[in-house]
């Protein structure tokens, strides 16, 4: 009996808490990042050459679904209530396959579906996306690699590395995740700039072998 008894005081006390609260659910608010393609280029026909985008990796504290942050260097944590309606991982792989045909970098862009019919083979990881609140300003990271391998010779002939950081505007979730998708963005371009800046010399060696 004074197990029944102490066990309906619980049960009461855990409700009269959730009325305190007025008995609401609180539901999560969803993000998606946007991260448009830099403006396409005129360069008349697009280099020979197909490419596979794999669908990038992630560091392990980004497949939690919650947007992280960091108070200190060595510390993360993450918001209860504001999380991704996708994983990172397909909006910045969306970004590069839309980036690389926009660069016209290639004759055909597409994601890898399993299959090894391209030419070459994008693969990359999101190393970092988070809101800084440390050292001054809030402000946002993120970092980008990725890497390119030649499917015919199964050499990896590209290989680069992006990091930005945004000073966030406003005192809000909603500004933080702004403040991400450029920064993305702008890791994004660079990686594709300096990717259309060196392959055309593989393409050579392709296109003209030695004797």
């Amino acid at each position: 009996m004074k197990t029944t008894a102490l066990m309906n005081v619980c049960v009461a006390a855990v409700m009269l808490q959730m009325a305190g609260c007025g008995g609401r659910i609180r539901y999560p608010t969803l993000y998606t990042l946007e991260i448009p393609p830099a403006p396409a280029r005129d360069l008349g026909n697009a280099r020979t050459g197909t490419i596979a985008v794999r669908r990038f990796q992630v560091a392990p504290y980004l497949r939690e679904g919650r947007i992280a942050f960091r108070t200190a260097p060595e510390e993360i944590a993450f918001y209860d209530y504001h999380r991704w309606a996708a994983s990172p991982a397909d909006d910045v792989t969306t970004a590069m396959v839309d980036s690389l045909r926009s660069a016209r970098a290639f004759s055909l862009v597409k994601r890898y579906d399993g299959q090894s019919k391209q030419d070459y083979l994008m693969s990359g990881r999101l190393e970092r996306l988070e809101e800084i609140d440390y050292g001054g300003a809030v402000r946002v990271e993120a970092r980008v690699s990725a890497e390119l391998v030649n499917l015919k010779s199964g050499v990896t002939v590209w290989t680069g590395e992006a990091d930005e950081s945004r000073q966030v505007e406003a005192r809000n979730v909603n500004s933080v995740v702004l403040a991400m998708s450029q920064a993305l963005q702008k890791d994004i371009d660079r990686l594709v700039a300096n990717l259309d800046g060196q392959l055309p010399r593989e393409a050579e060696r392709d296109e003209h072998p030695r004797p």
